[in-house]
C-alpha cells in the first residue's frame, strides 16, 4: 500500500492521535507556564534563589525520557498522568529562565519612573515587568513547547496519548506491512504539529506585543 493510500484509510485514526498529541502538550505547556513564570517572578530579585530554581529545571530537562516515564508509573500508573507530569517538567526551565532573564533585563530607569509616578510594587509587575519581559518569556514557551512536542512521542511506551502510538507500532512491526507508512506517518504528525504551533506562538506574539518592542 502506498503511502497516500495508507493515510487516506487511517486518516480517522491519524486525526485522532494528532488531536491527542497537540491537547497533551497544550495541557503541559499550560501548567508549566503557571509554575515557571510563577517561580520565575518569585526569585528573579535573589540570584541565590534564581540559581537553585534554575539548577532544578536543569537537572529535570537532563533526565533521560524512557527513565522519567518509568519512574513516574509506580506512582501515577498508566496514560494521561504520568505523561503530564513528565512534559510539565521538561518544559519548565526555558520557560522559567526567559521568565528570569526578561524581568532582569527592563531597564532600571523605566522601573525608577514608574516608583517616582507612585505605583505599587505589584502594578509595577503587571503593568511594566511583566509587559516588557513577555517576548522573551514567549521565546521560551515556544521553546518548550517544541521540546514537548517530540518528548511525548515517546509517552506511547507508557500507554501515553497521540503519535508515538503510531510511531511505536509501525517500529515494533518492523518489516511488516505498512509499517514504515505507519511510523512515518507518526513523525510527520509531529513535525505538522511543531510547525503548526510555532504559526500560532507568531500570531500570538505579533498580537500581544507593543509595535516597538516587536523584533
Amino acid at each position: 500500500m502506498s503511502f497516500p493510500e495508507y493515510l487516506d484509510t487511517r486518516s480517522e485514526l491519524v486525526l485522532e492521535l494528532t488531536v491527542e498529541h497537540a491537547l497533551v502538550v497544550a495541557l503541559s505547556i499550560a501548567i508549566a507556564v503557571v509554575i515557571a513564570v510563577g517561580i520565575g517572578i518569585a526569585v528573579y530579585r535573589h540570584a541565590r534563589a534564581a540559581s537553585v530554581a534554575l539548577g532544578v529545571a536543569g537537572v529535570l530537562l537532563t533526565i533521560p525520557s524512557f527513565a522519567l516515564f518509568g519512574l513516574l508509573i509506580a506512582p501515577l500508573g498508566l496514560g494521561y498522568p504520568p505523561t503530564v507530569v513528565a512534559l510539565v517538567a521538561y518544559a519548565l526551565l526555558p520557560i522559567m529562565r526567559n521568565t528570569i532573564t526578561g524581568l532582569r533585563g527592563i531597564d532600571p530607569a523605566v522601573l525608577e519612573s514608574a516608583r517616582g509616578m507612585g505605583m505599587s510594587a505589584r502594578r509595577r509587575l503587571l503593568r511594566i515587568e511583566l509587559p516588557l519581559a513577555w517576548p522573551l518569556i514567549l521565546t521560551g514557551i515556544r521553546i518548550s513547547t517544541l521540546i514537548t512536542l517530540g518528548i511525548a512521542a515517546i509517552a506511547a511506551a507508557i500507554n501515553g496519548p497521540g503519535l508515538g502510538e503510531l510511531i511505536f507500532s509501525g517500529i515494533g512491526r518492523i518489516g511488516a506491512v505498512n509499517s514504515v507508512n505507519e511510523t512515518v506517518t507518526g513523525i510527520l504528525g509531529v513535525v505538522v504539529l511543531a510547525l503548526l504551533f510555532d504559526v500560532l506562538y507568531f500570531v500570538v506574539r505579533r498580537a500581544t506585543t507593543p509595535r516597538g518592542l516587536r523584533a
